[in-house]
């Protein structure tokens, strides 16, 4: 854990070098276009780096270049301990530069310093530490053959991998496509978002000083519309992965459609119900986590528990509770290591933010807390973590992903309304449960549907456990071992002896 000061931060902020350029094939590169766009830090609105603006040509010289390091075998018929020892030294650089890496998330999209160099970074590495620890443990089969006839069953890499992720955990949700597509040994086209583009393109750097071969991670920052349409388009990438909204998956499976039906692993949006029971063991306990749920990364987090359903019968009790706990979630400067909410990403953003708390005011829900952009002469993007009450689930509040700290109460009044309520999105990522019955939590578990379902905590789990949603949050797993099967294709081969 560091122990820099806001002064010190700021001292390494004014000193840091950043380089905005597309990495190709081992090397850092223009756009072919010469096309660029400003990154603008959501701190302070100063300007950090000029980025290429990458399109159509990059796109097809990163993919042309990943392919044939591919069909090299360089990387891809490495044998998994020696692609192992690769990866733990990358993890190893990584946690080696945590400050650098943890400043530029910081500066790129305004989360605070404390959790990029505690959280995101360490994060990252461990990802990809683990992932890299677990391929040479992994074994095929011998299918249940007569005499004669050897079954085999392997997995190979698929090939070439497109991978486009979100802005809101920009190095840790890279490293979870990362760690298992290199370790599977594929070659990777990384589209960072163009709100947060810069520690993707830093660690490109940091991977062939581990000596990952060139031409096995290429990153190309750019727009959707552009670099990230074309990635998914584009004929020789084998699987496209993607961490981002509903929205954008859905048009990414028209684009695999329309192109050469590559395999499509999608992690979208969430609407996560947070249910919290009259007999919930420890009260103050569920009301730390239920503002943590929705305060943590400024509530920029898919799994964000931005649903509060509580029983009618703990509800006057329970909510000043929560109020009290969200005190502790203040927006402050991201440089500050005592911040615990930072900036939203930017301008956007933010006004898409403020625009649902509009909503909730006009749909007749009462706000119990914040609500307000502050901090505004700073020219950085803070809004105040919120909470209303008298929510019903039809609200515009209660039905779409907001991306923001904004808190939905919900009054139930039996386990089976809970569940009613809770399954009533169309989406299915994430879930918490408080109670002290273990039949209660069981039962409640296995009815709601979502990917994650933590009980008595919010957001649990660990990179043994796959992570992933229900519905229209999505299909695949990151973590765990079952995130090795999006980078391989299963072959049989049957040996007639």
């Amino acid at each position: 854990m560091t122990t820099l000061t806001r002064a010190d931060w700021e001292q390494r902020a004014q000193q840091l070098k950043i380089d905005g350029r597309a990495f190709i094939n081992g090397e850092y590169t223009d756009a072919v276009s010469g096309e660029t766009f400003d990154c603008l830090s959501p701190v302070d609105g100063r300007f950090l780096a000029k980025v290429a603006s990458c399109d159509l040509a990059d796109a097809n010289r990163a993919v042309e270049n990943a392919r044939e390091v591919f069909e090299s075998g360089v990387w891809s018929r490495l044998a998994p301990a020696k692609r192992k020892a690769t990866l733990i030294r990358f993890a190893g650089l990584l946690r080696q530069h945590v400050e650098e890496l943890a400043l530029l998330e910081t500066l790129d999209m305004g989360k605070p310093i404390g959790d990029s160099s505690s959280i995101d970074v360490p994060g990252a590495a461990n990802a990809i530490h683990w992932t890299a620890e677990a391929i040479d443990k992994v074994y095929d089969e011998v299918a249940p053959t007569p005499h004669d006839q050897l079954g085999l069953v392997t997995r190979e890499p698929v090939g070439v991998v497109a991978a486009i992720v979100p802005w809101n955990f920009p190095l840790l949700m890279a490293s979870w496509k990362l760690g298992p597509a290199l370790a599977t040994g594929n070659s990777i086209v990384l589209k960072p978002s163009e709100k947060s583009p810069l520690t993707a393109i830093r660690i490109a750097q940091l991977a062939i000083e581990a000596g990952l071969p060139k031409g096995v991670l290429n990153v190309l920052p750019g727009h959707g519309h552009t670099v990230g349409k074309a990635l998914a388009l584009h004929m020789d990438v084998d699987t496209l992965v993607f961490t981002g909204s509903t929205k954008i998956a859905k048009q990414l499976m028209i684009y695999a459609g329309e192109s050469n039906m590559k395999r499509v692993w999608l992690e979208a949006g969430g609407k996560s119900p947070n249910i919290v029971f009259a007999d919930a063991p420890d009260l103050q306990a569920a009301a730390e986590a239920a503002a943590s749920a929705i305060a943590f990364n400024q509530g920029e987090v898919c799994t964000a528990g931005s649903r509060l359903l509580v029983e009618r019968s703990i509800k006057d009790k329970f909510l000043p509770m929560v109020v009290e706990a969200l005190k502790a979630w203040k927006p402050g400067n991201p440089l500050d290591p005592a911040t615990t909410v930072g900036a939203l990403v930017d301008t956007q953003q933010m006004n898409t933010v403020l625009s649902y708390i509009d909503a909730g005011h006009q749909d007749g829900a009462k706000l119990l807390a914040g609500g307000k952009r502050i901090l505004e002469e700073t020219g950085g993007t803070y809004v105040e973590p919120t909470i209303f009450d008298g929510v019903t689930n039809a609200m515009k509040i209660a039905q779409e992903e907001i991306f923001g700290p904004v808190l939905s109460v919900i009054t139930f009044d039996s386990a089976e309304e809970a569940v009613a309520i809770a399954n009533d999105t169309p989406y299915g990522l994430a879930a918490g449960i408080w109670t002290a019955d273990i039949s209660k939590a069981h039962k409640t578990a296995r009815a709601v549907r979502a990917g994650s379902v933590w009980v008595n905590q919010y957001d649990g789990g660990d990179m043994t456990a796959p992570f992933g949603g229900f519905k229209q949050s999505g299909n695949g797993r990151d973590k765990s071992l079952h995130a090795l099967e999006k980078y391989t294709e299963l072959k049989a081969t049957w040996i007639k002896l």
